[in-house]
């Protein structure tokens, strides 16, 4: 007899699946289409980003290597038609590298590109300090001692990665300011960094022996 009631139950079961297949056969089908079709696209759009950075890449090869033959001109228009073209990481490089090729012609509109990659606050962190450096690397001879402190105090606080740079930077722009505190402020900065390069000391001890001494009280 209880095998009599399984079967019931068992066919009782199988007509409900029926009636809910029947009711949302349709709907079942769509929605697993449209995962197929959602992992299908997202595959797809991988394989294409993939390409575009390989391809950006050789591209940015190739312009590097124009840069490094002095073909100075053609790695401009290379790396201008990354910067409009190449996924984000390679666009970020390419503004960067772009803004060092102008540099070899236009200082000042080279400084003006660095600034903007500076402000951008799509690019990171790290480049964001890079670009700040890098111009006022080139304002160095133009600008005054306090633009070049608002460009580069943060930059070369405690820990920050181009701090070494922005320190000589800000004791030599102090230096040629006449400001022989701020020079030596920023030069007993580079001695005191146990991580400041060795060739950077060594300029860092050759420019605190033009300082006038210190006045004794």
């Amino acid at each position: 007899m209880s095998e009599l009631f399984d079967e019931v139950d068992e066919e009782v079961r199988r007509e409900q699946l029926k009636k809910l297949w029947d009711k949302y056969s349709l709907y079942i089908i769509a929605g697993m289409i449209l995962i197929v079709a959602a992992v299908g696209g997202w595959r797809g759009y991988e394989y294409l980003e993939a390409k575009k950075a390989a391809e950006a890449g050789a591209a940015f090869d190739k312009a590097v290597e124009l840069s490094d033959a002095n073909k100075h001109a053609e790695a401009e228009a290379a790396f201008a038609d990354l910067v409009a073209k190449a996924p984000s990481g390679y666009r970020v490089l390419s503004r960067l590298r772009l803004a060092a090729e102008i540099a070899n012609r236009d200082a000042p509109a080279a400084a003006k590109m660095y600034d903007e990659i500076a402000a951008d606050r799509s690019v990171g962190a790290a480049d964001q300090e890079l670009a700040r450096v890098r111009a006022a690397q080139l304002l160095l001879e133009t600008a005054g001692y306090p633009n070049m402190k608002e460009r580069l105090e943060a930059a070369a606080a405690p820990g920050a990665t181009f701090r070494h740079t922005a320190r000589e930077l800000l004791a030599l722009s102090a230096w040629r300011a006449n400001d022989a505190a701020a020079a030596r402020q920023w030069l007993d900065m580079i001695a005191d960094d146990g991580e400041t390069p060795p060739s950077l000391r060594s300029r860092a001890e050759a420019l605190q022996a033009l300082l006038p001494p210190v006045a004794k009280s």
